[in-house]
């Protein structure tokens, strides 16, 4: 799992999720080197190759920037490594963020990250339940890996009051949002079956 895999895999990949990158991979890839090293500790992310952390985290986490806008904040519930939050602040120097993570050694992850890749006049971390939270000046609600989704959605839906959603899962979300009557549009996932990104613009 090298550096070099990483850059060779967001490269060759990148036009099946229609993002621009290149400018940041040298970036992207400093991240990927940074959870790498907390990641046998931390348990940050499951352990793959690093073509399919390119794919399935780095330009999954990127299909999101299509749906924010200009200087647009967004909230990001359950951060855990810091997807999708970090790879679009990366990408993206007009964003700003708050991630949430409850888990006391992965929100400390998160602020060394920020710290590390030069985002903390970007971003913040809130080492909270998302419940104890106030979204504040957020206008999207991102989440993407968070423990007990489908439970907590119901919850999420409340709590995010009339923001715009992105919420990335499976058929299971999609199953809630419409029992919920939740407008959105489904995103499948290049070389997915079942995974979405689910944008509800409120």
């Amino acid at each position: 799992m090298t550096r070099q895999d990483l850059i060779a895999a967001l490269r060759a990949n990148r036009s099946l999720y229609g993002v621009n990158i290149e400018s940041a991979v040298d970036r992207l890839a400093d991240y990927y080197e940074l959870l790498i090293e907390h990641n046998s500790i931390m348990h940050l992310v499951a352990p793959c190759s690093a073509e399919e952390f390119a794919t399935r985290h780095i330009l999954e986490s990127l299909t999101m920037l299509e749906f924010l806008p200009k200087n647009a904040n967004f909230i990001d519930i359950g951060s855990g490594g810091g997807l999708p939050a970090l790879p679009c602040l990366i990408v993206r120097d007009d964003l700003t963020a708050t991630l949430v993570e409850s888990k006391a050694k992965k929100a400390a992850f998160l602020e060394l990250a920020i710290q590390n890749l030069g985002l903390d006049k970007r971003a913040s971390v809130e080492n909270k339940q998302f419940a104890e939270v106030v979204p504040g000046r957020a206008q999207f609600v991102s989440c993407r890996a968070i423990d007990k989704f489908t439970e907590l959605l119901p919850r999420i839906l409340k709590w995010a009051e009339r923001r715009n959603l992105l919420l990335f899962g499976g058929p299971a979300i999609r199953s809630l949002l419409q029992d919920y009557r939740v407008p959105f549009v489904p995103r499948l996932m290049p070389l997915s079956e079942q995974r979405y990104l689910f944008i509800s613009k409120r």
